[in-house]
This record gives C-alpha cells, sequence and structure tokens, in this order.
C-alpha cells in the first residue's frame, strides 16, 4: 500500500520545504498539496526543490479558473525540475467558489473537465514529440503552439494526471481518463468505496476499454490517530471541525446519505447558511464520528486500517503529526501500513 499524507492547507511556499523533509524521513510514498489559500504549483516547486525521493502531487489544482495551457506548463515545469516526481491533480470545485470565489465561467462540470484532461494530454504530447498541436473538444480548442513557446521533451514520461470526485458521473469520467483517484474525505469509507466509487470508477475504465484497468485510488479518510489515547481524543475535535465544514457543503454529504444521516448533512448546511461556522462540529457527534472515521493509537492504527482498506485501494492518506516527539513510533506506523496488501490492478 502507497502511503500519502496532505500538506496542511495553511502552509505556504516558506514552511513547506522543512515539512516535506520530515515527511519524507517519515516514510511516505507521496506528498498531496492542495489549493486552498496558497498557489498550489508554487507550493510544490518548494516541496519538491526539498526532497528527494517522494511523489508531489497537486490535490487537487483547480482546473476552471486556468486554462489547461497554463496549467500544462506548471505541470511540465515540475516535472522537468523534480525528474518525474511531479504529478498533476486536478478537478472541478463546486460551482459557488468557481464563479463566486473566482469569478471565473461555470458550465456542466463532468464534460468540462473531461475535455480538459483530453486537451491536457493533446497539449503533453506536442509538447513531448513535436507533433503539431491540433485539439478541438466542445469546450477547449488548442491549434497554436510555434516552436518558440514548445518547452520541449522531458527525459521521462509526462506528469500522470489525477482526480478526485464524490458524485457518480465525475466518478465514471475518472475511470475513463484519469491515471489516478483521490477519494475525498466524504467519499472515503470502505463501504461507500464499494458500493459507489469502485463500481464507477469500473465502469468508465470499461468504457474506455484500458487495458489497465482502473485508475490507482487513494482513501483519504481522514484518519485521527496519535501516539496515546487521550491524544486521540484531542484529534477528534480537530477532524470534527474539518468534517462539519466539508460535509455542510450538499455536493458533499452523499457518504452521510449513506449511512442514514441526511438530517445530519441538511443540519450542517442549514447552518452553514446562516454563517454559524462555530457551531458546526456540534452537529457531528461522537457516534458520527466513530461510524465515519477510522481511529486509534499509533500502535493500534495499522491493524484498523488494513480491515478497513486491505484490498480496496493503492493507497491510503495520513496526517503527518504536528509534534514530531513520537516521530520513531509514526515512522513505525507508517512501514506498518505499508504491509497492508493494496488492490490489484485488474484488466477491464
Amino acid at each position: 500500500m502507497q502511503l500519502v499524507t496532505s500538506a496542511p492547507a495553511t502552509m505556504g511556499p516558506g514552511e513547506i520545504g522543512v515539512w516535506a523533509a520530515r515527511a519524507e524521513r517519515l516514510g511516505f510514498d507521496v506528498i498531496h498539496v492542495s489549493e486552498t489559500i496558497h498557489d498550489p504549483f508554487t507550493v510544490a516547486a518548494m516541496a519538491l526543490q526539498h526532497t528527494e525521493r517522494v511523489v508531489v502531487r497537486t490535490s487537487m489544482a483547480l482546473a476552471f479558473p486556468r486554462s489547461p495551457m497554463i496549467t500544462a506548463y506548471a505541470a511540465w515545469d515540475l516535472a522537468k525540475f523534480s525528474g518525474g516526481r511531479f504529478q498533476l491533480g486536478i478537478a472541478s470545485q463546486v460551482r459557488g467558489n468557481i464563479v463566486g470565489r473566482f469569478s471565473a465561467q461555470w458550465s456542466e462540470p463532468v464534460a468540462r473537465l473531461a475535455d480538459y484532461i483530453r486537451a491536457l494530454r493533446a497539449i503533453f504530447t506536442s509538447f513531448q514529440t513535436g507533433v503539431k498541436l491540433d485539439y478541438v473538444g466542445p469546450h477547449y480548442r488548442f491549434e497554436r503552439l510555434q516552436p518558440y513557446f514548445n518547452p520541449g521533451p522531458l527525459d521521462h514520461l509526462p506528469p500522470q494526471i489525477w482526480t478526485g470526485a464524490v458524485n457518480t458521473r465525475m466518478c465514471v469520467m475518472a475511470g475513463e481518463l484519469a491515471d489516478g483517484f483521490v477519494c475525498h474525505p466524504t467519499n472515503s469509507h470502505p463501504v461507500v468505496l464499494t458500493a459507489r466509487t469502485l463500481p464507477a470508477l469500473a465502469e468508465g475504465a470499461a468504457r474506455a476499454g484500458r487495458a489497465t484497468g482502473q485508475p490507482a485510488v487513494v482513501a483519504n479518510p481522514h484518519v485521527m490517530a496519535a501516539a496515546t489515547r487521550d491524544a486521540v481524543e484531542a484529534v477528534r475535535d480537530q477532524r470534527r471541525s474539518e468534517l462539519a465544514f466539508l460535509y455542510s457543503t450538499p455536493a458533499y454529504r452523499r457518504q452521510l446519505e449513506h449511512f442514514d444521516l441526511a438530517d445530519v448533512g441538511a443540519a450542517l448546511s442549514a447552518m452553514a447558511q446562516r454563517s454559524e461556522w462555530d457551531d458546526l462540529p456540534s452537529v457531528l457527534t461522537d457516534e458520527v464520528m466513530d461510524r465515519l472515521v477510522p481511529q486509534g493509537t499509533y500502535d493500534e492504527i495499522p491493524a484498523v486500517l488494513a480491515q478497513w482498506y486491505a484490498g480496496l485501494c493503492s493507497g491510503i492518506n495520513l496526517p503527518v503529526p504536528a509534534d514530531d516527539a513520537d516521530d520513531d513510533r509514526f515512522g513505525a506506523l507508517v512501514e506498518a501500513c505499508r504491509q497492508i496488501p493494496a488492490a490489484p490492478r485488474s484488466s477491464s
């Protein structure tokens, strides 16, 4: 099993280097860089500069506020700079953020993101081979790339393209086109993976006739882990706040509905509409948290994650502890989790 960790959303270019080096020492295989309050490509560049082995993946850079060509140049530069250790994760986000926060155009997200990925692959091919760029899709059109503007080939394969989703149609599209798929924290429970996400990815892979089967899948369950039981309880409060905010978005409530907790999602959304942000965590009771999120001490969590995810995915996202006092124990946890059997890559 690959071990993945996400850089804290608040961590900018000046802080990421030390943190990324520590994540590499702890044994992680992949570092995720989100797009929240910092430019993800700048942060990814600094993470790559301060590491030697780990893959750095945007998870997720927002597609629609950027032209595919702008995204392609950034990904190409990072892939070349790192010797192939950069992977591009892109996603659609929700309409409210695309329109209200970025003042960007919104259209049917599944078809548009599919067109975006196809355009990126056409641009990457032109960068790598010099073949004339001639891509015409329903949303994007690229017919001009003079040699002066072509950065030229890499000494390795072009960057992988990953995406993430919650709704079924977007998952099907990912199965058809993406190299990998990162589950959202609100659809990472193994029951939901088995019932909804993996079948949708398999459907898309079959539709595309992919010889290597469906994309690699990373589960992202916002694990609650700490050195002691008391410390696990402290982590619970932090996770409660994060998940309450996420579940307040109607598009992210599918997992709650699967567990007959639709009323919880409705209550969170109503509170968000009233801007009652500080009160959101009170809705996610301990009982709800216990049903939705794996938890345990560093000694316990490898067995818990094995029970949840063995054979279901190719990677698991674990948070790096804020305190480095127990790094030896946490490094042992990472190595133990690596022994969890990953999902087989079957043929379509």
